[in-house]
């Protein structure tokens, strides 16, 4: 997973092991929640992210083959924002990261891309909207603007898909794990 600033090396100071704080937070309040821990991006022991929504996929599909019940799809990101800009907010007198919703369009400004359809678009821009949304209610300054941009990013597989990017390279693993709390709250409350 992409790592945060200070991290020891340790898969659990990257975005898996956020990922694994959101798993913690979400269960506390009741769901079940399967948390896929592939490196989808790792070939030959290197990071190759040119095929990345392809391999997860097809590892997505065959989870929900396994777990037809799944009714939210989340993949965590880390924003990756340059050197310099450490952005984030205080929650519960906590620093905590600041989390995007990012929606793939399957398209340009040159049209719609037909072999990336996505028959959940206006689902997924709906789920993204509430997010923000309920964020800001509860949780001011604890989200960036939704970011739109052109391709589908596996958003198609669920109406309730999110692509998420918590935090950025300049933030601290603290930081982005403290995010996991209000993030699972505002998912709760939206769900």
């Amino acid at each position: 997973g992409r790592v945060f600033r200070q991290q020891k090396n340790d898969i659990n100071d990257s975005v898996v092991g956020v990922g694994t704080e959101l798993t913690k937070e979400l269960e506390k309040r009741g769901y079940s929640v399967y948390h896929d821990t592939t490196r989808y991006d790792s070939i030959n022991g290197g990071i190759d992210r040119s095929l990345a929504y392809n391999k997860s996929l097809e590892g997505v599909q065959n989870i929900r083959k396994k777990n037809p019940d799944i009714k939210v799809l989340i993949d965590l990101h880390r924003d990756s924002v340059g050197k310099g800009k450490h952005t984030y907010t205080t929650i519960q007198g906590k620093k905590t990261a600041i989390v995007m919703f990012f929606n793939g369009m399957s398209r340009t400004k040159s049209g719609a891309i037909p072999y990336l359809y996505n028959p959940n678009l206006q689902g997924n821009l709906a789920f993204s909207l509430q997010m923000k949304c309920t964020a800001m209610e509860y949780y001011d300054g604890f989200t960036k603007p939704i970011y739109l941009k052109g391709y589908r990013y596996n958003l198609h597989l669920e109406p309730r898909s999110l692509l998420i990017e918590l935090g950025n390279e300049n933030n601290t693993v603290e930081e982005a794990k403290n995010a996991a709390a209000p993030l699972a709250d505002v998912l709760d409350k939206v769900l």
